[in-house]
């Protein structure tokens, strides 16, 4: 089964990642990794790291010939940002300068206060760096190598911004199924917010040139969406294999991620039982079929074949030009809290990271029901398995 982890601090030397479980045979090159990362750094009211880095990947192992070959992956993501932090952040003992300052100011809402509870630390920039978004850019890294392996089998993952602050598409505007996964990646990568509708797109820049005039911060709700998925991965068997819940706290794991649902899951919960389920339909060239996907593709725990939908929603970032309230962790007194390099809305980032998350939610399950040692060993069962329904 597939194992990843990743490693490294926001304002550190880099990011490092080890993905374990790859079936050897799969093409892998940095290039495509690389556009992945590009896309996560792309959307507006990104703050000034992503004018710094221009992330690139370097892989160290598991790779020959532009193909895997079935060891541990490692990958590497360099920090430019380091020559302007190795004084504030190196990793052995030196001598101790000027720019070497406590930062002692939880900020609301963010790891701060809980992260020097837990570890007994009296500073809180530890806690900063590695609770900070910067780590999600090894998450990429390493999904676009699950998303490769999905890919060999037609799976393809897509995401939108739906929403950002008050502004929303609505379902009267956009109709989502009718484009294709092509369609919406060449749509949302087109758009500065990863909005589908060039009107909404206007609307959603507006409100973040608001909120950045008032030292604010936005928050939103974004899409992704996976098509060509077989029937059956995951599994009503046991809690640990239901998809829903593997596929729930892999988004919810992306920071400021709060909430997750599969289809219309919260507009559901409003509605009679006759109005929300998928009605079953069969015919002899189709199989069976439903004409509609209320449940966003999941049903007991497990992919029915239609288009998998998930929603993640995103709080505002808790680090702000104009701070709120907190306490001093030495002082203990009232004072307003630390200030550190941020974005007013992240939201359009937030999704590409949702789309390299969901591909590592799905290979486990996907090669649980087809897996083996090399890619062509994998597609003789799936091929098989097609051929028997």
């Amino acid at each position: 089964m597939i194992r990843f982890l990743t490693a490294g601090e926001s304002h550190g030397k880099g990011l490092s990642g080890v993905i374990e479980g790859i079936p050897a045979g799969l093409e892998l090159t940095a290039e495509y990794i690389d556009h992945q990362l590009y896309r996560r750094q792309q959307g507006y009211g990104r703050g000034g790291r992503m004018k710094i880095e221009s992330d690139r990947a370097e892989i160290i192992s598991g790779v020959r010939l532009g193909k895997t070959i079935g060891s541990p992956i490692s990958l590497l993501v360099w920090n430019k940002d380091w020559e302007n932090w190795k004084e504030i952040m190196p990793v052995e003992v030196q001598k101790v300068t000027n720019k070497i300052k406590k930062v002692t100011l939880p900020r609301p809402g963010h790891a701060d206060l809980a992260g020097v509870l837990k570890f007994g630390f009296d500073d809180i920039r530890p806690v900063i760096e590695r609770s900070s978004a910067r780590e999600t850019a090894m998450r990429v890294a390493l999904g676009s190598v699950a998303r490769k392996l999905l890919e060999e089998f037609g799976i393809t993952i897509a995401s939108h911004v739906i929403q950002i602050g008050k502004v929303r598409i609505q379902n009267s505007q956009f109709k989502i199924q009718n484009f294709s996964i092509a369609e919406i990646t060449k749509l949302s990568d087109d758009s500065e917010v990863r909005a589908l509708d060039s009107a909404v797109t206007k609307k959603m820049i507006d409100e973040i040139k608001s909120a950045q005039k008032e030292g604010n911060s936005l928050g939103g709700i974004f899409e992704v969406i996976v098509d060509g998925l077989p029937e059956g991965l995951g599994s009503y068997t046991h809690w640990d294999k239901k998809l829903d819940g593997i596929l729930a706290q892999y988004i919810c794991s992306i920071p400021a991620i709060k909430g997750v649902e599969i289809g219309d899951a919260f507009e559901n919960a409003g509605k009679f039982g006759s109005e929300v389920h998928d009605e079953i339909f069969f015919d002899e060239k189709k199989g069976y079929y439903r004409k509609t996907n209320r449940c966003g593709g999941l049903e007991g725990g497990m992919t029915t074949g239609d288009r998998l939908i998930i929603r993640g929603a995103m709080k505002p970032l808790p680090t702000l030009a104009r701070p709120l309230m907190s306490v001093d962790i030495e002082t203990k007194k009232s004072a307003s809290a630390h200030k550190e390099r941020t974005d007013t809305c992240s939201v359009p980032a937030a999704a590409v990271v949702a789309e390299a998350m969901t591909a590592l939610a799905l290979i486990n399950p996907l090669l649980e029901k087809f897996g083996g040692d090399s890619i062509e060993e994998i597609k003789i069962r799936y091929d098989r398995e097609k051929i028997r329904k």
